[in-house]
C-alpha cells in the first residue's frame, strides 16, 4: 500500500515532529510512503550482498528516528522511521532508442513511467546489517520540473533494537552518506507518556498506601498481575538512596513529604521499577503533621574548623531526612542571641548531599568568626513556626580552665578517702591485736554474701546472721540483703561489680547461699547459657531470650561462669548451705563444681578459717 502527494509527506512530517512526545499519530499499516512522482511503491527485505547499484536514484540526505507504533486499541511497539530524499536522474538510454526509427512522442509515452529503487541498511552496535529495498516506479511527466522527491519507510519493531538501542542507518551502494545515528527512547520516557498502558514493558505494580490514623501507621497496598508479592524499597527524597521494606506498616512518626517507594515484580527482578511519592502533595492538615516529623528529626552541630592562613573559623551542619530551605547564621549569646551580621548562609534545596544513614546534610563554615567568645548558630527553617537554636561552640580553653578544677577536686577527694581507709584498717589492726587473731591483721578480707533467689523468712534470717558474725569477727562484711536500695539505683550487674572492686582492693570472696531453689537456677542457667552459645554460633542475630542480670543471684551465676573459663573461680568464690534447708541429696550443678562448699553451722569455723588465711580446706562436692 502507499500514498500520494505532497500532502502526504505533510502528514508524515507533523508525525515526525510529534515522536519529540513519544505520542503516536497513526502510520495505519503503511510501511513505506512514497513522495510525489513515485507510485507502485513496494518494500521488502534484502541481503547487503545482493545489492546493485542503480543509477537512475542518488540519495542525497538520510535521516531516521524513532517512533511508537499502536494497533487499533492493541500494544504499543517501537518503530524505526527511515526517511530519504533523493534525485532521479534522465534516463541515459533515451537519446539511443530515440535514433532507431521509432516515432519519438509513441517513445516517450512508452518509458514515461520507469523502475527504480532505493535501499538502505541499518544496525546496531551488536546486530548484524538488515537491509531494505523500496522500489517504485518513476513518473517522469511528474517529475519534468524537479527531480527532487521523498521516500520514507516505517520498520516495526526492528530487530535487535530495544528501549536506548543506538542505531546506525546508511546507504550501501553509497558511501559517501555518511551514518545517521538514532536512540531509541528510554523505557522509563516512554512509560511516562500517555500511552504507557499500552506499552507491555510499563505494567509494573501499582501502589496504595492506606493510612491508619487509630494505630499510627501507614501500610501498603499493591495491585499486581502477579500471585507474588511485589518487592519494595523506600528512599527519601527521588534521587535518594534506597533501602528494603521489612514488609512491616510504616510508624506515622517516620512518614515525612520526601518518602518515596520503588515498586517492581519479584518474579523479574530486572523489570522497570516505579517510584511514586504519595505524601508530596498531601493536604494542609496531614501536611503539617508530615512536616512535623521532618522537623522533629532536623539536628544542628557546629564545630572548629581551620582556614589557610591558620586562622579558625566556625563550622556547622544541619541534617534531616528530607533536603530543606532556609537560613542560617552565626549569633553572640548575652541575654539573647545576637545576630552577627553580614553572615547568613542559604539553605538551598539543592545542595544537601545524603550520609550513611539515609540523612540528608548540609554543611557550612562561617569564616573570620572569633572562637574565643563561644559563638553560636541560629536556623531557620522555611515553614517552620520558631528558630533552631542557638546552639553554641563550646571553647576549649575555657574546658581546659574547668577540667583543672574538677582534677584538683578529684585530688583532694582521693585523699581523704584513702584516710579513711587508711584508718579503718588502724581500727581492724587494733581490734585483731586484742582478739588474738595476728592473722587477719595481715589480710583484710572483704567478703560480699548473696542470698539464693528464692529468699524465705528463715533463710533470709540465716543470710543475716551469718553476715552479723562474720562483721563480729573482723570482716568488712556486704549483704546483698542490706543494699536493696543502693541495688535498685545501680542495678544487679553493676552493684555487684561494685562489689569485686572492693575484693579486689582488700582481697576477700564472694559467698554464694545455696537452697533447693538456688540449684535448680544455676541448672535453668546453664542450660540457657548453652543454648544462647548455639544460637550465638549458628546465627549472629540470634536474640537472647531473657536478662541473665535480672537478680544479683544470676548475676553471680554469670561471674562465675566467666571466672572457671580463667580457672580462678575457687579464689573468688565459695558456696555455704544451711543444715536447716540442704534442698535434698542432690549433686551440685556443672557450674558450682570446684568450688569450696561449707555446711552451716557445723562448719562455720572452717569457713572463718577459710576466709580469713585462704587456707586449702575444701567442702564436700556433695550435699549433705
Amino acid at each position: 500500500m502507499f500514498l500520494h502527494g505532497w500532502s502526504i509527506w505533510c502528514l508524515l512530517m507533523t508525525l515526525h515532529v510529534s515522536a519529540c512526545d513519544l505520542e503516536l499519530s497513526g502510520y495505519d499499516s503503511q510501511e513505506v510512503i512514497c513522495s510525489q512522482g513515485l507510485s507502485n511503491c513496494t518494500i521488502e527485505d534484502e541481503l547487503p550482498l545482493a545489492l546493485t547499484a542503480n543509477d537512475l536514484v542518488d540519495i542525497q540526505n538520510l535521516t531516521s528516528y524513532f517512533k511508537l507504533c499502536c494497533e487499533d486499541r492493541g500494544p504499543c511497539g517501537l518503530c524505526l522511521v527511515i526517511e530519504t530524499e533523493v534525485i532521479i536522474n534522465e534516463d541515459q538510454d533515451t537519446e539511443d532508442v530515440g535514433h532507431s526509427g521509432f516515432d519519438e512522442e509513441d517513445f516517450r509515452e512508452e518509458t514515461r513511467n520507469h523502475k527504480a529503487s532505493v535501499a538502505v541498511c541499518y544496525n546496531t552496535a551488536q546486530t548484524m546489517p538488515i537491509c531494505k529495498k523500496v522500489e517504485f516506479m518513476v513518473n517522469h511527466a511528474v517529475l519534468a520540473h524537479q527531480h527532487k522527491t521523498k521516500v520514507s519507510m516505517v520498520i516495526t519493531e526492528p530487530i535487535g533494537v530495544s528501549f536506548s538501542s543506538q542505531v546506525f542507518t546508511y546507504s550501501p551502494k553509497q558511501p559517501h552518506i555518511k551514518k545517521v545515528v538514532a536512540v531509541a527512547p528510554s523505557l522509563d520516557k516512554v512509560c511516562s507518556q500517555k500511552l504507557h498502558e499500552r506499552v507491555e514493558d510499563c505494567q509494573v505494580p501499582r501502589l496504595l498506601t492506606v493510612v491508619d490514623k487509630e494505630k499510627k501507621q501507614v501500610e501498603l497496598k499493591f495491585d499486581s498481575r502477579n500471585k507474588s508479592p511485589p518487592l519494595v524499597c523506600i528512599q527519601y527524597e527521588q534521587n535518594g538512596r534506597c533501602q528494603k521494606w521489612n514488609r512491616q506498616p510504616i510508624p506515622l512518626g517516620s512518614v515525612t513529604p520526601c518518602m518515596c517507594f520503588q515498586v517492581w515484580d519479584e518474579e523479574n527482578q530486572g523489570s522497570r521499577r516505579s517510584l511514586s511519592c504519595p505524601f508530596s502533595n498531601r493536604s494542609k492538615n496531614s501536611g503539617d503533621v508530615l512536616h512535623g516529623n521532618v522537623w522533629d528529626n532536623v539536628s544542628v552541630t557546629v564545630g572548629q574548623g581551620q582556614m589557610n592562613n591558620h586562622r579558625s573559623m566556625l563550622s556547622w551542619n544541619v541534617s534531616a531526612p528530607c533536603r530543606l530551605e532556609g537560613e542560617v547564621w552565626p549569633c553572640q549569646k548575652e541575654i539573647s542571641c545576637r545576630e552577627v551580621k553580614g553572615f547568613r548562609q542559604k539553605l538551598a534545596n539543592g545542595s544537601w548531599k545524603q550520609n550513611s544513614k539515609g540523612l540528608w546534610e548540609k554543611m557550612g563554615v562561617f569564616e573570620e568568626i572569633s572562637l574565643q567568645r563561644s559563638p553560636c548558630v541560629m536556623v531557620r527553617l522555611k515553614g517552620m513556626g520558631h528558630n533552631l537554636g542557638p546552639i553554641c561552640f563550646e571553647n576549649t580553653d575555657r574546658w581546659r580552665w574547668s577540667l583543672l578544677v574538677v582534677g584538683v577536686m578529684l585530688l583532694i577527694c582521693l585523699t581523704m578517702i584513702t584516710v579513711y581507709v587508711l584508718q579503718g584498717f588502724v581500727k581492724r589492726c587494733v581490734w585483731s591485736w586484742h582478739h588474738g587473731g595476728f592473722v587477719k591483721v595481715g589480710r583484710p578480707c572483704h567478703v560480699v554474701v548473696l542470698s539464693p533467689p528464692d529468699t524465705d523468712a528463715g533463710v533470709s534470717e540465716s543470710v543475716c546472721q551469718l553476715g552479723s558474725l562474720l562483721s563480729n569477727r573482723g570482716f568488712s562484711v556486704s549483704v546483698d540483703q542490706w543494699s536493696r536500695k543502693e541495688q535498685c539505683t545501680l542495678g544487679p550487674l553493676p552493684w555487684l561489680h561494685s562489689q569485686l572492686l572492693e575484693l579486689k582492693g582488700h582481697g576477700g570472696r564472694v559467698v554464694l547461699v545455696l537452697t533447693g531453689k538456688a540449684l535448680e537456677k544455676a541448672e535453668e542457667w546453664t542450660q540457657w547459657h548453652k543454648e544462647d552459645i548455639r544460637i550465638k554460633r549458628d546465627d549472629k542475630s540470634g536474640p537472647q531470650m531473657w536478662s541473665p542480670y535480672s537478680d544479683v543471684f544470676t548475676a553471680s551465676l554469670c561471674l562465675i561462669q566467666a571466672e572457671k573459663e580463667q580457672g580462678r573461680a575457687g579464689k573468688h568464690f565459695l558456696l555455704v548451705t544451711f543444715d536447716s534447708n540442704t534442698g535434698g541429696n542432690r549433686s551440685l550443678p556443672e557450674l558450682f563444681q570446684g568450688l569450696p562448699l561449707f555446711h552451716l553451722p557445723s562448719k562455720t569455723q572452717a569457713l572463718l578459717s577459710e576466709l580469713t588465711v585462704g587456707g586449702t580446706k575444701r567442702g564436700s562436692w556433695r550435699l549433705a
